[in-house]
């Protein structure tokens, strides 16, 4: 694939920008350049365009004043609601989200650049930051910005096609059908990865078909000209790839596929190794991040990064200073001679076993797990719960924590019924509770994982054990 446009950013004046997002300029000058654009005034950077994004606690039209305050050189409200802006420009819209993704498809069509985006049930983020380190080799690449939701942070992740990367690398997730859609609309992706389906957010589905339905909002909208990259060792995924309208390279380990990892060496917290086929020829590859879920992660960006032209000998490079992000198998060294498996970001059933197996096929004095509940998943949760309790059973483990409501419990009581020791489980209202408690029991040698949903702050039993053994 070609690379992007190299032409000079794009000015962000407000008669763009009203033009951008079906609004009308009600005061200020309609010549007047934004530096960026924001939608919280604590971080609101003089110069910006300010969007006032109604919120479950709050409505940014509420902040208008503190905006203006803060130095935003313009404000963007819904009709009605235009404040007293002294020097800023206000632009009145219907619906200020809706003007978000406006504005973020009207930079990313203006821009030039490509768009590789990236869905899945678990993975998305490693993903995305491989995906995004290997075209680095050769593109000018960005990234989206996390801590938003993809509704909110995808638009204001477009604005930054602002500067015309060549390559914007972003991740498209949702909690019910007809998001990923949406963003699909709004990013008009190039290039689509599908990693995986799982039972995140099984609570708002009704199963995980329903998922891998929604999932599949990804291969819309495409022409003949899109890649769609897909894990071919996932059922799900290849029954629903048959409808792509573009192009299709697959990658997996269990299966044949276009990009196939084979002579696999899992070498526990060090990372893997493993002898990768692609269409550019084969390569032998080595990452520091943990496990075949990761693996297959990396494969998939292999998989982008050989379609867009890198060489080989750049992707084994940058693959061996891979870094797991914040949270999410990240290894930890304390200080006592214990190892964490920092997992704690987010948990599903299907993550958690993958990361059990991890802890299993792990050299260690004793394994520990820290598991925490794993929410949003509906009436299924106490089944999936005692599904995870016999994989940890299975998993070769010496103590076993559960942190969380009724569903954690029954995890804890699964494991008991399928031949973990009684003795050797314990179950906590909170992480807090059972950070104390991991404080006490970790020692020399010990590998620890800690996994949960977001919700439950399994991270504090890191931070924790970091704070106290390192």
């Amino acid at each position: 694939m070609e690379k992007g446009s190299g032409s000079d950013p794009i000015a962000l004046t407000a008669e763009w920008v009203a033009a951008a997002v079906a609004g009308t300029i009600v005061a200020g000058d309609r010549g007047r350049t934004f530096t960026g654009v924001s939608i919280d005034t604590r971080t609101l950077k003089p110069g910006e365009l300010f969007f006032a994004i109604p919120g479950e606690r709050f409505d940014g039209a509420d902040f208008a004043a503190a905006a203006v305050e803060a130095g935003a050189g313009g404000l963007v409200m819904p009709r009605g609601r235009a404040a007293a802006a002294r020097e800023a420009i206000v632009i009145e819209v219907d619906d200020t989200i809706a003007a978000l993704q406006g504005l973020g498809h009207a930079v990313r069509v203006e821009s030039g650049s490509k768009v590789v985006a990236i869905t899945g049930s678990a993975g998305k983020t490693t993903t995305k930051e491989v995906t995004a380190e290997f075209l680095a080799a050769r593109y000018r690449v960005i990234r989206n910005r996390g801590n938003f939701i993809y509704h909110i942070g995808l638009p204001l992740s477009l604005v930054d096609l602002r500067e015309r990367p060549e390559i914007a690398v972003v991740e498209l997730g949702m909690n019910h059908a007809g998001e990923i859609s949406t963003l699909v609309r709004i990013a008009e992706p190039d290039a689509r990865v599908w990693t995986n389906v799982g039972e995140a957010h099984l609570g708002f589905f009704a199963s995980v078909d329903a998922i891998a339905d929604a999932k599949a909002e990804i291969l819309e909208r495409a022409s003949a000209r899109s890649l769609l990259v897909a894990n071919a060792d996932d059922d799900r995924i290849v029954g629903r790839i048959r409808a792509f309208q573009g192009r299709l390279v697959t990658f997996g380990i269990d299966r044949a596929a276009d990009v196939r990892a084979t002579s696999i060496v899992d070498r526990g917290v060090e990372g893997t190794s493993a002898r990768v086929a692609t269409a550019a020829g084969a390569v032998e590859l080595t990452t520091p991040l943990v496990g075949r879920p990761n693996l297959a992660n990396v494969l998939a960006g292999v998989a982008v990064a050989v379609e867009f032209g890198v060489p080989l000998e750049a992707i084994a490079d940058r693959a061996t200073r891979l870094k797991a992000a914040s949270h999410r198998g990240e290894i930890v060294r304390l200080a006592n001679g214990a190892t964490v498996i920092d997992d704690s970001y987010n948990a599903n059933p299907t993550a958690t076993r993958r990361a059990l197996d991890v802890l299993a096929a792990g050299r260690a004095t004793r394994r520990i797990a820290v598991l925490g509940e794993m929410l949003e998943l509906g009436d299924r949760a106490e089944t999936l719960h005692e599904e995870v309790g016999r994989a940890a059973a299975q998993a070769n483990l010496d103590v076993l924590l559960t942190v969380g409501g009724p569903p954690a419990a029954a995890l804890a009581r699964s494991a008991v019924a399928a031949g973990l020791g009684r003795d050797r489980t314990r179950h906590f209202a909170t992480s807090d509770e059972a950070a104390a408690a991991a404080v006490a029991l970790v020692g020399p040698g010990d590998l620890v994982l800690v996994k949960g949903s977001r919700g439950v702050r399994t991270d504090r039993v890191v931070e924790r054990l970091k704070a106290e053994l390192a």
